[in-house]
């Protein structure tokens, strides 16, 4: 089936647009790490996961590959930032060492090593972790335990889970009934589908029952949520979309989804007011810019071709 270029379109300039906000935010100093900041964060979610976020977005970039020059480059040149506030990896490696049971350093990693980026130390510690009976015992809910192994997967290390045992414990495995979604359990079911794909670069890796399922209702679900503007979970739900196979979501969501992102490329997470205040607003509507990245991205190198990842 030819790909709908209008959808290609949209998809790219939602996108290239958000893109380059979160560069532009980043040269700011939005999202920049305090001086002081330490292993030791009280908060990560507002310091620490922004960082991680935004390099994964432009990790998803530079690997797909199907952005143009500038795209390409407002990427490079966010993860490089991203690096560099994370002192070249050494924030990551203390942190890790520091903490051996917490996953976010080896997640948080993972973007940067897609991309080349690569600590010595931290991969040999990461290596002895992975070797310990301790660190596959770790309680986290299921959709988290695919995310820890497909940052694994990506880093390299020597891991091999049974995907198709971690993707039955999820709430997507059980292929509910529709009608019992809500919001958390539709964002458990967006990352369900991230990790098992590595984003889409790993279509195969979405178990056929699960695909079947989600090509039923990803239409019903984003319209639900079109309908509320919950924009980000929106966003997530088209990255879905693309990682299923031709979208059938259609055009409709994605053209809603661009006439609410701001001409300076700020894509709100919902209907509420913007703050004014550009730093608010970046901590705001940070996720969603790095959701409607991937979006576009994911939804572009998907209909075009770009060869899956090989196992």
């Amino acid at each position: 089936m030819t790909p709908d270029t209008r959808l290609l379109g949209t998809a790219q300039r939602l996108g290239s647009n958000a893109l380059h906000w979160l560069h532009r935010a980043h040269q700011a100093g939005h999202g920049s790490l305090p001086p002081d900041t330490t292993i030791d964060l009280s908060d990560p979610d507002t310091a620490y996961k922004p960082l991680g976020e935004s390099a994964l977005a432009a990790s998803l970039v530079l690997r797909d590959g199907v952005a143009g020059a500038r795209d390409l480059a407002a990427a490079g040149e966010l993860i490089e930032f991203c690096w560099h506030q994370l002192q070249s990896g050494n924030l990551l490696y203390e942190r890790q060492l520091r903490f051996p049971n917490l996953t976010d350093p080896l997640e948080t990693y993972a973007s940067f090593a897609r991309s080349g980026y690569r600590h010595r130390q931290l991969d040999e510690l990461l290596g002895s972790l992975t070797r310990l009976r301790a660190t596959h015992a770790a309680e986290l809910v299921p959709n988290r335990r695919l995310a820890v192994a497909n940052a694994r997967r990506v880093i390299g290390l020597d891991h091999r889970p049974d995907w198709a045992a971690l993707a039955a414990a999820t709430w997507l495995g059980a292929t509910p009934e529709p009608w019992a979604i809500d919001w958390s359990t539709g964002y458990d079911l967006t990352h369900t589908v991230f990790h098992l794909t590595d984003w889409g670069a790993r279509p195969d890796g979405l178990p056929a029952p699960l695909r079947s399922y989600l090509r039923d209702w990803l239409p019903v679900w984003a319209d639900i949520w079109l309908e509320v503007g919950q924009w980000d979970l929106v966003g997530e739900l088209l990255i879905v979309d693309s990682c299923t196979g031709e979208p059938v979501c259609g055009l409709d969501p994605w053209e809603r989804l661009a006439s609410a992102q701001h001409p300076d490329g700020l894509t709100p997470r919902d209907t509420e007011p913007v703050d004014q205040d550009p730093a608010r607003a970046f901590k705001d509507h940070e996720h969603t810019a790095v959701v409607a990245a991937i979006a576009g991205t994911v939804t572009l190198a998907r209909a075009l071709g770009a060869p899956p990842v090989a196992a």
